[in-house]
């Protein structure tokens, strides 16, 4: 079987800022940017890998969300449990460096126990996006 990831969806409350973080601190590259009634889906990627992708939709878009569910969803994503996303990266202090200063820090690069070193910080709609470096 051939599987790869193509796709990985995280929601974004805030479509300027969920770019400046993305394209702007990240350096990814911006793949489509498409607005529809008032709601904008933009779709991220790394440099060099034009098969794997970010799309950062607006969180309550889905038809058959209810009332209460969007209300539950804004609430979590107040408290960023909502979506999280694991990145990797050769130069993880150089990372760490660059995002701090525009991104709620939840770890510092840390050996973790299981075997990686990583950090973790909040995009701007809460959701934790954690970076693992390669070895």
């Amino acid at each position: 079987m051939d599987i790869t990831i193509h796709t990985a969806f995280l929601p974004q409350d805030d479509p300027e800022a969920a770019l400046a973080f993305y394209r702007d601190t990240l350096g990814f590259e911006v793949r489509k940017d498409v607005g529809y009634q008032g709601m904008r889906w933009i779709t991220v990627g790394p440099p060099g890998q034009p098969g794997t992708s970010i799309v950062l939709h607006p969180p309550a878009a889905d038809p058959g969300i209810t009332d209460d569910e969007r209300r539950t969803i804004a609430e979590m994503m107040a408290k960023g449990t909502y979506a999280s996303i694991v990145l990797a990266t050769h130069d993880l202090d150089g990372v760490f460096e660059r995002v701090q200063a525009t991104a709620e820090v939840v770890q510092e690069p840390t050996q973790q126990p299981y075997g990686v070193r990583d950090c973790a910080f909040r995009d701007p709609a809460g959701n934790m996006v954690r970076v693992q470096e390669l070895t």
